[in-house]
C-alpha cells in the first residue's frame, strides 16, 4: 500500500519504497521470473509450479496492496494537493531527502569514481525537471504507451512514474481514470505496464549485478535532482487550459519562501513546512525499520543476486 501510494505522487518513487523496505530484489527475481514460469509451467497446466517459480502470493499479494491504495487514495491526495501545496510537497521532499540518505549508503565500496554517476544523476533529474508539462491526447495509444513508460520509472528507486506522467501529460487523465474507474482506459494502462515491467526488471537485475555501486550512485543522483520537483514554494512562470477549461501551471520556478511571500502574497508557513519535511524523515525512518524486522531470509542490498 506505501508503494501505491508513492507512485500516486509526482516525484515519489514506489520503487524507492520497495527498497527501503527490504523487498526490492525479491520483487525484479519475482517478475523476472515470469515469462519463463508462464512457457514453461502455466501452458502446460501446472499451475502450483507457475505459482511457486514466480513468487505467486508475494507478487499478488504486493499488487493487491497496491491497486488498494491507488484507487483508495487518488482522490484524497488530489485534494490535499489543491488545498494544502505547501504542507504536502514539503512532506514529499522529506520523504526523498530520507530515502537520498537511505539509498546512497547502501553502496558497498566509496570511491571518487562513483561521483561521476552521481554527478550524471542529478543533472539529468534536475533537467526532467525543468521541463513544462506536456499535452498528450488521451487515446487508447496514449494510455498504453504511458503504462510502459511510467512503471519503467516506478520501478527504479528515485525516479517517479507519476512524475513521467507529469512530463508527457498524461497524470490528469490516467487519475480521472482511476477516479471514475474507467474500465477499457485502466486495462489499456496495466498492459502497457505489463509489457514494460517484463522489458525493464531484468535489465535493472543484469545492471545492479554488474554495477553494483554505480548505479546505486545514479539513483541516488537522480532523487537528489528530483528534490527540485517538489520543492514546495513556486513561481509560476507559465500557465495553460487543461481538458477541464481550468488554468494550471505550465512552467514553474523554484524560489525561496520569502520570495514566495513576495510574488505570491501567501503566508509561506515555514514552521509547518519543516515539521512536514521532518515527518517525511522519520516516515522513511520508520518504514525503514519494520522493512529490516521483515526481511530475514530474503535478499538484501548486500545480497544483490541477478
Amino acid at each position: 500500500m506505501a508503494m501505491g501510494a508513492a507512485d500516486i505522487v509526482p516525484g515519489v518513487s514506489g520503487g524507492t519504497i520497495a527498497f527501503i523496505t527490504g523487498i526490492y530484489f525479491r520483487l525484479l527475481e519475482a517478475i523476472n521470473a515470469v515469462p519463463g514460469a508462464v512457457f514453461k509451467d502455466l501452458f502446460r497446466g501446472r499451475l502450483g509450479a507457475f505459482w511457486q517459480a514466480c513468487d505467486g502470493t508475494f507478487l499478488s499479494t504486493l499488487l493487491v496492496g497496491i491497486l488498494v491504495s491507488i484507487v483508495t487514495l487518488a482522490s484524497a491526495i488530489s485534494f490535499l494537493l489543491v488545498e494544502y501545496p505547501i504542507l504536502i510537497w514539503s512532506f514529499f521532499f522529506g520523504l526523498i531527502l530520507a530515502s537520498v540518505w537511505h539509498i546512497g549508503r547502501q553502496a558497498r565500496h566509496y570511491r571518487v569514481a562513483l561521483l561521476i554517476p552521481l554527478a550524471v544523476g542529478i543533472v539529468a533529474a534536475w533537467w526532467i525537471t525543468t521541463l513544462s508539462v506536456g499535452q498528450v491526447n488521451p487515446s487508447a495509444l496514449a494510455f498504453f504507451a504511458a503504462g510502459a513508460v511510467a512503471i519503467c520509472a516506478m520501478i527504479l528507486p528515485g525516479i517517479s512514474g507519476s512524475f513521467i506522467l507529469v512530463i508527457i501529460g498524461m497524470y490528469a487523465p490516467v487519475l480521472a481514470a482511476i477516479k471514475s474507474f474507467d474500465i477499457a482506459f485502466l486495462l489499456l494502462f496495466m498492459a502497457g505496464c505489463l509489457v514494460g515491467l517484463l522489458s525493464v526488471a531484468r535489465l535493472i537485475t543484469w545492471a545492479f549485478h554488474k554495477h553494483h555501486d554505480p548505479v546505486l550512485a545514479l539513483l541516488t543522483g537522480f532523487m537528489i535532482g528530483a528534490l527540485n520537483k517538489v520543492w514546495p514554494w513556486k513561481e509560476t512562470l507559465s500557465w495553460r487550459t487543461n481538458s477541464a477549461g481550468e488554468q494550471v501551471p505550465l512552467g514553474e520556478l523554484s524560489i525561496s519562501p520569502r520570495a514566495f511571500a513576495d510574488i505570491a502574497g501567501q503566508d509561506p508557513q515555514v514552521v509547518m513546512a519543516v515539521v512536514m519535511v521532518v515527518a517525511g524523515i522519520v516516515l522513511v525512518l520508520l518504514v525503514e525499520w519494520f522493512g529490516k524486522r521483515h526481511q530475514q531470509g530474503q535478499p538484501s542490498v548486500s545480497d544483490n543476486r541477478p
